[in-house]
């Protein structure tokens, strides 16, 4: 008989966990294995709040299991390391992302793309390699082997930069591999949410010139004027769209609830690429004829490996790229979930973990 999870591992631990589909979080005991050899553990001191854990605390993929206590962008700082860790040491700055488990050697884990390693274990609501479930970061403490840390740049601020750890790779990633990242190119940015206005930033930072698409006229001054986009189409206004036709080398799509993809396919230049990283419950409709008459690409991108976050991490620090933040209480958890559904927050909201979450106990 598996044991609960507050006596499952020797370390106390305490958070706030959704028990059924209603999603509704609240505190839960449960417990950190001992830090192991290669293992990091470290105080949480924010989590960002990303739309996937919406997802995962109501079962909205089919794929959860309760208790989930959800969060994948934490941030904190060091408490204890193992004897076998290298990179790091008690008191520093550090996060952990979307996973913290591969298999270290398949084609993938060898190229640096564990993010797509057939057994990569997901940061909470997945099974680690002894058994016991992965817990997230609407929790007190951390634990990780040392190779799924990431280290935090002293000019990193630890609230605003949390959120980098999953909006921020999901978007420098493709931006990167698509070669979408050259001075000079033209790219168009859909939805202007969490992974959206971080897009922007950074396509802003490698030399893009960056178009806004969205379905919402007034979103257009905060694009333009404190985002810093070149542009900004309205994708129902088809006078727009029309005078917009054939002018972007890609688009980065994060819209995540169904949307027609021929109107932003009549955006690409010849060769174009359309790269999804929203992630609707449903198909979306994928018309032929537009990618034969320009020979363009609908692609994909699913956050990155440990080494290309790293790398995104620090491009945002020395390029002072931070989310756009909403901190609140850990007590306020249940009402951001509310506001998260209306897509009423910009644009991120960061759960001040330090300060907020105490024990019952």
């Amino acid at each position: 008989m598996a044991k609960s999870a507050e006596v499952e591992h020797p370390n106390k631990a305490f958070g706030w966990a959704a028990t059924d589909t209603s999603g509704l979080l609240s505190s839960f005991n449960f417990s950190r294995r001992a830090t192991g050899e290669k293992d990091v553990t470290f105080k949480v001191l924010y989590c960002g709040i990303c739309h996937s854990d919406l997802h995962m605390v109501k079962n909205e993929w089919g794929m959860s299991t309760y208790p989930i206590i959800p969060g994948h962008e934490i941030v904190g700082v060091v408490t204890e390391v193992g004897s076998g860790v290298q990179k790091f040491k008690v008191g520093d700055k550090v996060g952990v992302g979307c996973m913290v488990g591969a298999c270290h050697s398949c084609d993938n884990c060898t190229n640096h793309l564990e993010n797509y390693c057939p057994k990569m274990i997901l940061t909470y609501g997945a099974k680690y390699y002894d058994g016991t479930t992965t817990y997230g970061g609407y929790s007190d403490t951390m634990v990780s082997d040392e190779h799924f840390v990431i280290r935090i740049p002293d000019n990193l601020p630890l609230d605003a930069g949390a959120p980098l750890l999953c909006a921020g790779i999901t978007v420098y990633s493709p931006l990167r591999f698509y070669g979408l990242d050259k001075p000079g190119m033209h790219v168009g940015v859909v939805g202007l949410g969490g992974l959206g206005h971080v897009a922007v930033k950074f396509a802003k930072a490698m030399g893009v010139k960056v178009t806004v698409i969205s379905t919402s006229p007034n979103k257009k001054k905060e694009a333009l004027e404190h985002l810093g986009a070149d542009s900004f189409l309205v994708s129902k206004d088809q006078d727009q769209m029309q005078a917009a036709q054939g002018t972007l080398d890609g688009i980065i799509d994060t819209v995540s609830a169904q949307h027609p993809l021929m109107p932003l396919l009549g955006l690409l230049k010849t060769q174009g690429k359309l790269v999804m990283v929203g992630a609707p419950e449903k198909p979306l409709e994928l018309p032929v004829f537009p990618l034969l008459m320009g020979r363009k690409l609908v692609g994909g991108s699913g956050i990155g490996g440990m080494k290309e976050t790293q790398e995104m991490i620090d491009f945002a620090a020395k390029h002072n790229i931070t989310s756009d933040i909403e901190v609140i209480p850990i007590d306020y958890v249940n009402t951001a979930m509310e506001r998260l559904v209306k897509a009423d927050v910009r644009y991120r909201f960061v759960i001040d973990i330090g300060n907020t979450l105490k024990s019952s106990s």
